[in-house]
């Protein structure tokens, strides 16, 4: 099976297709998995160790929410970018930037060899990395719609969420083993290692992504019938007011419960509960093997049912677990934590994660599909994301060690992101090519 470029300029393999898209997603995650892995369990000691361990870790994840900040300009700089030159492009670009940054972060001194300097460059790199993640995502997302057959985009668009789940699972591996080192060696080189190897993904996503055709979506509907806009990104908040909400509201679970559990989560089992570090994270490895599966299944389901049902689906199960996520893994016992983090990461999470790709892109005509999707999608991601493993801790603070207000902020999350969804218009049937100029019936 191919897809092509309807311009004739060549073919490109359907597997190559995903592979380009799942591979820059993968490293995308792996970085900001991997350092907010490394945020809960060893920054706080190498970059902030003037304060307590507390602070320290919330300093960590302060830092981690940086990238988060810059995330929306970098969805605004690429996105326009992809829209006026292409997909092909700015995938290449986004990749090689959060390769770099995630590399460099390997090299850096910490605060005992470079005093305050060191967090300095670390936010510094999170900026890097930031403005490439900006747009890596919604590239990946829309380089695999707008390749994808016209009754599958659902399923196509769910390689995207995947390779998100592969970046996830790598991370979570290789602090896995970097947790076996002892404590000293950990803090010593231990941690650099799974930043440096990072370099492999960027090896493999440049060589693969300098191989592919441009999308024929894109070649058809926007160069060949002149439709290239001079500033996308305005056009797509001018044109589409709901659809920017509906992509702003239906992220705050997503993408806030999609970092609260796996993040702060791990946290607080280890640091709050005393878990050993090992369970914790094989428990989290497991939930994320199984999401690999079970975001193409509602991915493919949105293809059959519409990306509505689905997601808000996935919305309501996260109030749903809210309170069972911290009954169970307050058992301390593998068993249990292993099932909370399947839960939220396998159900919850994925039933959103696996049609949101589609349905994003879906919203927004293809002379500013990627920079209405990249900087709204973005955008929610520093209202949900970036600022949930912080929140969280600090209202376990602020609650004396209770953790029930982070299941009352989980909650909240998922009700605001099912009421966004049930306002938004269902697209699965529509053209992707059309050019839709006014907000879309529901």
């Amino acid at each position: 099976m191919t897809t092509s470029t309807s311009n004739g300029a060549g073919k490109t393999p359907a597997l190559r297709v995903i592979l380009t898209a799942s591979v820059g997603s993968a490293l995308e995650w792996y970085d900001f998995f991997l350092y907010g892995t490394a945020a809960a369990l060893v920054f706080g000691d190498l970059f902030f160790p003037k304060s307590d361990p507390l602070v320290g870790t919330l300093l960590a994840f302060l830092t981690f929410g940086v990238g988060f900040v810059v995330r929306p300009l970098g969805g605004i700089i690429f996105g326009i970018m992809g829209d006026r030159y292409g997909r092909k492009p700015v995938l290449v670009i986004t990749l090689l930037m959060i390769g770099i940054g995630t590399t460099a972060i390997g090299l850096l001194p910490t605060y005992e060899t470079a005093g305050y300097w060191a967090p300095v460059m670390l936010v510094s790199l999170r900026v890097l990395q930031g403005l490439g993640a900006g747009a890596e995502y919604g590239g990946a997302v829309i380089f695999l719609v707008e390749n994808a057959p016209a009754n599958r985009r659902g399923f196509w668009g769910g390689f995207a969420p995947l390779g998100v789940s592969v970046g996830n699972l790598l991370a979570a591996g290789a602090f896995a083993l970097v947790s076996l080192l002892p404590r000293a060696e950990q803090l010593a080189w231990g941690w650099r290692v799974p930043f440096l190897a990072s370099i492999l993904l960027v090896g493999v996503g440049i060589y693969v992504r300098l191989r592919v055709t441009e999308t024929p979506v894109f070649t058809e509907a926007v160069l060949k019938r002149g439709k290239v806009e001079r500033n996308p990104a305005t056009a797509a908040l001018r044109m589409h007011p709901r659809n920017f909400m509906v992509v702003l509201g239906s992220r705050l679970a997503e993408n806030g419960l999609g970092y609260l559990f796996p993040v702060f989560g791990l946290s607080y089992v280890i640091n709050t509960l005393g878990v050993p570090r090992q369970e914790a994270l094989s428990a989290l490895m497991l939930a994320f093997v199984i999401e690999l599966f079970t975001i193409l299944g509602f991915a493919a389901l949105s293809d059959k049912i519409g990306r509505k049902p689905v997601y808000m689906f996935g919305a309501l199960s996260g109030v749903a677990l809210a309170f069972p996520f911290f009954w169970m893994v307050g058992t301390k016992e593998w068993l249990w934590i292993a099932l909370a983090f399947i839960l939220a990461r396998a159900w919850v999470t994925a039933a959103m994660f696996g049609p949101q790709a589609a349905y994003f892109a879906e919203l927004f005509p293809p002379q500013r599909r990627f920079a209405g999707f990249a900087f709204t999608r973005e955008l929610g991601s520093v209202l949900a994301g970036g600022p949930a493993p912080f929140i969280a801790t600090a209202l376990v603070a602020w609650a004396s060690g209770a953790w029930w207000p982070v299941a009352v902020y989980v909650v909240i999350l998922s009700l605001l992101t099912a009421f966004a969804v049930y306002c938004g218009p269902e697209t699965y049937q529509e053209d992707i090519a059309a050019d839709n100029s006014e907000p879309r019936p529901t």
